[in-house]
């Protein structure tokens, strides 16, 4: 196996979605610069803190350009899911708690599974952007120069940073100023365990017959709640609010409450962008899920709503061996002239009415509700948060 020099690149991404150009300004203790610093240094320190002196020079070549997609793959990205977790641990806490540098730790935990994550359903969907950059597997393919060594050492990656992550949590929990250590260990496990499941949902969902829409639209929404919302709001809600103090039960019970619906929403709003939005904002190409032929909501709500020949014309597209550009093109109009686009607008203003009626129901100071809607707010582009504003 050959491979090509390699770079790390440490220059700061610019990070966008939607409506939003800039985090930074939000109510918590850290910013995404000092996210993402930590971030990499957790990251580096993990990988180099093991006993690679003991593997042989000719195979360092390959731990090297291993341990360099890991950090390069660790770059970039929005930070919610750090950030809520964060607010939610000073919501609970209400600001008075002096050092949380255990909590970023653990918030940052949550970010680098996101990683592994993402570099695993990179793989499984082909893709060939992430954060606006080549996946880890097609740089590891250029790397290496072979497709299936490329991919191998990405599923690896993503397999390393998994355990990175959960032993930087263990790490976290163990500090004394972090409450119920274990109750959120567990709850740490569980959110890997529920995004396995979803990843598996996911694929099945798949194989649903597009002459069945309203199955397609109760899957998918089921394959939210497990794959997206367990790791991307629930969990990080639950962390928060159990590690400074809120008991296990009661933190699993808002987190949810809160959780599923913002959740849902979150990748709601993210397949939406993927019709009305732009490569600049989201970082991968516009009409990627039509080109894979994916199953999605959108898809289904089109199918119900369209009439025949145009519910035919989809189903040909979709079910197609691949898709050129003028079937995306023809796709995404499709998905705007039935009123697809429309439905899952409202979908999305609806979940974010349960989201907020969730955080007015939560044991929390009417400052700490007001600080945590601003952070989960950040996760729905602005112009989909209220019905009738589209």
């Amino acid at each position: 196996m050959k491979f090509k020099s390699f770079h790390l690149s440490r220059t700061k991404p610019v990070i966008k979605y939607g409506d939003i150009d800039n985090l930074d300004n939000m109510q918590t203790n850290v910013d995404t610069r000092t996210i993402d610093a930590r971030i990499m240094e957790l990251t580096e320190q993990w990988m180099h803190d093991r006993d690679e002196d003991m593997v042989t020079p000719s195979l360092e070549p390959t731990l090297g350009v291993m341990f360099n997609e890991g950090l390069n793959a660790n770059q970039g990205g929005k930070r919610l899911r750090a950030l809520l977790s964060l607010a939610a641990f000073d919501a609970y806490g209400q600001g008075g708690l002096d050092d949380d540098s255990h909590m970023l730790d653990l918030a940052c935990a949550i970010e680098i599974y996101q990683t592994s994550a993402l570099i695993h359903d990179d793989i499984i969907d082909d893709s060939l952007l992430r954060r606006g950059k080549p996946t880890a597997h097609i740089v590891l393919q250029q790397a290496t120069r072979s497709s299936s060594d490329g991919k191998g050492l990405a599923l690896m990656l993503g397999n390393m940073l998994a355990t990175a992550s959960t032993d930087i949590a263990a790490t976290a929990l163990a500090n004394p100023t972090m409450q119920h250590p274990k109750a959120n260990l567990h709850t740490f496990l569980d959110m890997q365990r529920a995004v396995e499941i979803g990843q598996g949902l996911d694929l099945g969902a798949e194989s649903i017959s597009l002459k069945e829409p309203s199955e397609l639209v109760e899957a998918s929404l089921n394959v939210f709640a497990w794959k997206t919302a367990s790791y991307t709001t629930i969990a990080p809600l639950e962390l928060g609010l159990c590690a400074s103090g809120m008991a296990p039960d009661r933190a699993k019970q808002n987190a949810r409450a809160i959780g599923v619906p913002l959740g849902t929403a979150f990748q709601l709003a993210d397949d939406l962008l993927d019709v009305v939005g732009t490569t600049g904002s989201t970082g991968k190409p516009i009409g990627g899920d039509v080109r894979k032929g994916k199953r999605t909501v959108l898809l289904a709500d089109a199918l119900v709503a369209a009439n025949k020949k145009d519910a035919d014309t989809l189903i040909h597209i979709y079910e197609s061996h691949s898709r050129s550009d003028e079937d995306v093109r023809t796709a995404l109009n499709l998905l705007v002239t039935t009123g697809s686009v429309q439905t899952s607008r409202q979908r999305i203003a609806q979940l974010w009415e349960q989201t907020q009626a969730a955080i007015n129901e939560a044991e929390l100071a009417p400052n700490s509700k007001a600080t945590l809607k601003d952070i989960c707010a950040q996760f729905i582009p602005q112009a989909f948060l209220q019905v009738g504003s589209f």
